[in-house]
């Protein structure tokens, strides 16, 4: 007979005990021992059970058994369907015994206070509905438990009688009783509750197991758990889409969002059009229309016009300050000249430290190969007035008491043949001796104040065959000679480093002017000014005398032939020329230089203003005894300019020189000419190459303080003609 929902069955105690532990096999331990109790219970007395009607199964409710006891009434299982407890129909109907009454009886108030404390939490879910726990009978207590625990039970409000714990009318929030209420509040977990599973006593009533499996095992939901599928939540709109934004969901590209995605990949195509396919088009077109374009980007070194270059950067071997008119000159000989490099020194402000200019450097050096008395030090020359000025003050540093400048372009800019000059206004006054200016140049591959690399190089100048003019001290035991010998000859071994094998090569000196004081003839009252001009040359003639029918003075008022021809270190052919004294401090310039042709054929001329004042022949240098030709010198040179004072070069006046301090030497401008078609402004001519040997020597050619070739590391290399090889 099946049974609705809401009825109620009798069932024997014993099956339902075996039933009810089956079924609570997963609630766990505790569960089961709760059903021994019950089932200890049932045997002695009726036990009314009441299982909430979503825990029974169905079998259950469709199940007729039959009881056979021992003279007791069976329990009762109500299985409740959340209807009113109060109501009549909850009476079992086809039960032979009398049900126990399920209505809890009325009780009296004690007083109007206490239902007034009694206040059941309104949670999640009210009262309005029973709940199947509220059709428990309210426990009874035992006469023990109420003398042993009056004191505790009233400690504890009571709930008002239609919402508290003796009418078991709760929610699925609410606790069990007022004092549970107190302790966990509306919200309190029923596994919390201290309360024992069951209560035993003597009386019937204690035999009733007033906790139910519902409130024992319920889990309370969660806050914001949503019990009814009417409820919405935040992406219910993902997954039941409203029928009502039907129109909103339609594609609409014509709103500012659309506009803008649409856009965005418009840009990124054109993009992406112009880098791979408009540009390389255009860069081809330009290419075929101007193939001049871009000549620079495959040269490392190349300079484009259209580069933006410092101030203090030349943009081009020549100054653009220098006027068309100077840019073309015709030489002694009739030869025409073209302008390859000036400098016009017109802009203030210039330094010449290590890399702040193209072309010229100001070095930080003590000269000790001439024993100066002064130390040189960039700091002291710069640009002003539109001229380089090189000061000479008495300023101590590096224990000497004397400070100037010397400015080089060793490995920067080069030149091989042509006309070199420059306009200078000397330093101090030219009746009074000490100072030492000079405007000069020397082979690349001796850099002036670094003593490792002029020996065995300076002042060499020879033929490309190896001879005693090569040997240390020219194989002589006179004296004529002290000089090492001539350190990469053509004869060069072959496992030995040399510039460029089968050619000699050597550090040769040229000067413009070497300053200095002289008393002129019947007229010595009083000193003049002159300029020493000079050919240094090495090896040497017997008694330092050239064949001097190939030397032309060309006024001898003006200027003579030196006396002085050379020592144990060089020799030196030289002419004297006098000067103004007006020429100096600044109050005059004059044009000081010379022109000359390399080679064994060659020739040089000097000249101060615009007068020639005398010429050497390579033929006065010609071969003498057992030394060969001289040559004019085919290495590519260097600039120098200096300002220095020492003992060695001339008488030093200090008293006088005192009251000129600080002494400038004024620089107006710096040029070179070359003849047309045979242009050479670098450092490594065809057949004489310099700057990969200078970098393979890095100790010699950058550290002053090595004053020989071995001091630096360096091995003096082998000769076919000394050594064996």
């Amino acid at each position: 007979m099946a049974v609705e929902v809401g009825d109620v069955r009798q069932v024997p105690a014993c099956d339902f005990g075996g039933w009810f532990k089956e079924m609570m096999a997963d609630a766990g331990m505790e569960a089961g021992q709760s059903m021994r109790n019950s089932d200890r219970h049932a045997q002695d007395s009726d036990a009314v059970l009441l299982i909430p009607f979503y825990l029974v199964p169905l079998s259950i409710i469709d199940m007729d058994h039959s009881y056979s006891g021992s003279g007791q009434k069976p329990p009762q299982i109500t299985v409740n369907s959340g209807r009113d407890g109060d109501d009549d129909s909850l009476s079992a109907a086809g039960t032979s015994g009398q049900s126990r009454q399920l209505i809890p009886p009325p009780r009296s108030s004690n007083s109007s206070s206490q239902q007034s404390l009694m206040a059941t939490p309104q949670g999640y879910g009210a009262p309005d509905a029973p709940q199947p726990n509220e059709m428990l009978l309210p426990p009874a207590r035992s006469r023990s438990a109420a003398n042993n625990q009056s004191s505790s039970y009233s400690d504890y409000p009571l709930p008002s009688p239609s919402q508290s714990g003796f009418s078991s009318r709760r929610t699925s929030w609410s606790s069990d009783a007022g004092s549970r209420d107190s302790r966990t509040g509306p919200f309190g977990s029923p596994f919390d509750d201290s309360r024992a599973s069951s209560r035993a006593g003597d009386s019937d009533d204690d035999n009733i197991n007033t906790q139910t499996v519902s409130e024992k095992y319920n889990i309370m939901p969660s806050a914001g758990l949503l019990l009814f599928p009417e409820d919405v939540e935040k992406d219910d709109y993902l997954h039941n889409p409203d029928p009502s934004d039907k129109d909103r969901d339609k594609c609409d590209m014509w709103n500012r969002r659309g506009i803008t995605n649409v856009g965005g990949l418009i840009l990124i195509v054109l993009a992406v059009l112009a880098l791979f396919v408009a540009y390389p088009v255009v860069t081809f077109v330009e290419d075929k229309i101007d193939p001049t374009h871009g000549a620079c980007a495959a040269v490392a070194d190349c300079l484009s016009d259209k580069v933006p270059l410092l101030k203090n950067v030349r943009s081009g071997l020549i100054d653009p300050d220098t006027p068309d008119s100077v840019k073309s000159k015709t030489a002694q000989d009739g030869t025409k000249l073209k302008l390859v490099f000036s400098d016009e020194f017109n802009k203030d402000g210039r330094t010449f430290y290590d890399g702040d200019d193209p072309f010229l450097q100001a070095v930080d050096i003590w000269y000790g190969a001439t024993q100066d008395l002064e130390w040189y030090d960039p700091d002291a020359v710069t640009t002003a007035n539109g001229t380089l000025n090189i000061k000479f003050d008495a300023f101590q540093s590096h224990n000497l008491n004397y400070r100037s400048g010397m400015v080089q372009s060793w490995n920067k800019m080069c030149f091989k043949g042509g006309r070199v000059e420059a306009s200078i206004s000397l330093p101090g006054r030219g009746d009074w001796p000490g100072f030492w200016p000079g405007f000069w140049s020397m082979g690349n591959l001796g850099r002036a104040g670094y003593q490792a690399t002029t020996e065995g190089m300076w002042p060499y100048s020879y033929w490309d065959k190896c001879d005693y003019g090569i040997t240390a001290n020219q194989s002589s035991p006179d004296g004529l000679s002290w000089l090492p010998g001539m350190k990469l000859p053509a004869c060069t071994c072959k496992n030995e480093q040399h510039p460029s094998r089968g050619i000699s090569r050597s550090a040769p000196e040229i000067d413009a002017i070497e300053g200095t004081v002289a008393f002129m003839k019947e007229n010595w009252g009083g000193a003049t000014g002159s300029a020493s001009q000079s050919y240094q040359i090495a090896p040497f003639d017997v008694f330092y005398m050239p064949d001097y029918n190939y030397v032309e003075v060309y006024d001898n008022e003006q200027s003579s032939v030196n006396n002085y021809r050379g020592g144990s270190y060089q020799q030196a052919m030289s002419s004297v020329t006098w000067l103004n004294n007006d020429w100096y401090d600044g109050n005059g310039y004059q044009t000081y230089g010379f022109e000359y042709t390399p080679g064994s054929n060659g020739k040089v001329t000097w000249f101060v203003g615009d007068q020639y004042t005398w010429k050497m022949d390579a033929r006065a240098l010609r071969p003498n005894g057992n030394i060969g030709q001289r040559t004019m010198p085919e290495e590519p040179m260097t600039i120098i300019m200096n300002l220095g004072m020492g003992t060695s070069f001339s008488e030093v006046m200090m008293p006088n020189l005192n009251s000129l301090f600080p002494a400038t030497m004024r620089f107006d401008y710096l040029r070179i000419y070359q003849p047309e078609g045979s242009e050479s402004v670098t450092c490594d001519p065809d057949g004489y190459p310099t700057t990969q040997y200078i970098k393979d020597h890095p100790k010699a050619y950058n550290n002053q303080n090595h004053t020989s070739w071995s001091a630096a590391g360096y091995d003096w290399p082998t000769n076919s003609f000394v050594d064996t090889c």
